[in-house]
């Protein structure tokens, strides 16, 4: 399977191409737009309908609220890679009625629970599809526990797929590779999570975490950018209860220190605690070292031996 940010990639430009090959005949531009309410293709740039009467491929019915919806629609959800089948198969509700709301009978309830075991047999045939359903609720627990969007459980569950299909896991452990995934995945989709978050949701220690993650994300040529400090900015300064004048002194800080090449080998949260810990004192809004180190995670040495960095950097002492 291809990696997940190729894989949009190469979505984005057949989309774009599939674009470019309709040109308008009357200025032969390729800006072709589609009014879904008037269902007409037009030319942005000189007004004329290309095409009208297209096809309206969505439901016939309106819905106002999410239970009409959920009344009304006649399809299941879509393909999710979070499921070791993803999402095809079938289940048999747990709550033992029958189409009309009524309670089954004790003998038809018996029945309804031999065919939940049976089916659940069925889901999981062998020992690799058991490795892997437990792999993506590891994923799943975790990515709640962390707060993090679905889409990044998602591209979690594609690099352990991935890892799994090249032979990858053999010799780890199944909740190392799941937590390296998420973690790896954290990175690709831009979302400030340290390691020492991921691996306090973790059932592995940090040390394997690391080594875990150094090793698929090369076997695997996953493209992760350096973490970028400021990303953690936002959400330690939210739960410090500081400002968004704070907020901004102290990218404004990350920055100047960044283009003096200060951030090279150094801890991105530590970094980041450093700059809020500098701007609250700059804004009047001081929060101690203790403070600031609890939110970020990080020591309060960290936080001095960065400050005095960052200080410097900005031209006061």
């Amino acid at each position: 399977m291809e990696r997940p940010s190729r894989q949009r990639q190469q979505e984005q430009e057949a989309e774009k191409s599939s674009d470019e090959r309709i040109a308008c005949p009357e200025c032969e531009s390729t800006n072709v737009i589609t009014d879904a309410d008037q269902g007409e293709l037009v030319c942005d740039d000189c007004g004329l309908v290309l095409d009208e009467r297209q096809i309206d491929r969505g439901p016939e019915w309106r819905a106002f609220n999410h239970s009409e919806r959920q009344s009304k629609s006649r399809v299941g959800a879509p393909i999710t890679e979070t499921m070791h089948d993803r999402g095809l198969t079938t289940t048999i509700d747990w709550k033992d009625k029958d189409a009309y709301g009524r309670s089954l009978s004790s003998e038809k309830r018996s029945q309804m629970h031999r065919l939940r075991k049976w089916q659940e047999r069925i889901r999981t045939k062998d020992a690799g599809e058991r490795n892997l359903q437990f792999a993506l609720s590891e994923i799943d627990r975790m990515a709640s526990a962390l707060g993090v969007p679905r889409s990044v459980r998602e591209v979690a569950s594609v690099i352990y797929r991935r890892a799994l299909n090249e032979d990858l896991i053999r010799g780890r452990s199944i909740e190392g590779v799941a937590t390296s995934a998420l973690y790896a995945a954290c990175r690709q989709e831009g979302i400030p999570r340290s390691l020492d978050e991921v691996a306090e949701v973790s059932r592995v220690p940090q040390k394997e975490i690391g080594r875990t993650y150094r090793y698929i994300s090369q076997e695997l040529g996953l493209e992760l950018k350096p973490v970028d400090p400021k990303q953690f900015v936002p959400r330690f300064a939210s739960a410090l209860g500081l400002s968004e004048e704070v907020q901004a002194k102290a990218t404004e800080i990350i920055d100047v220190s960044a283009e003096q090449g200060l951030l090279s080998g150094k801890s991105p949260t530590g970094f980041a605690a450093a700059a809020i810990y500098a701007a609250s004192l700059l804004c009047n809004e001081k929060k101690t070292q203790r403070e600031v180190a609890d939110v970020a995670q990080v020591t309060e040495v960290t936080i001095r031996n960065r400050y005095q960095e960052q200080i410097e950097a900005m031209g006061f002492r």
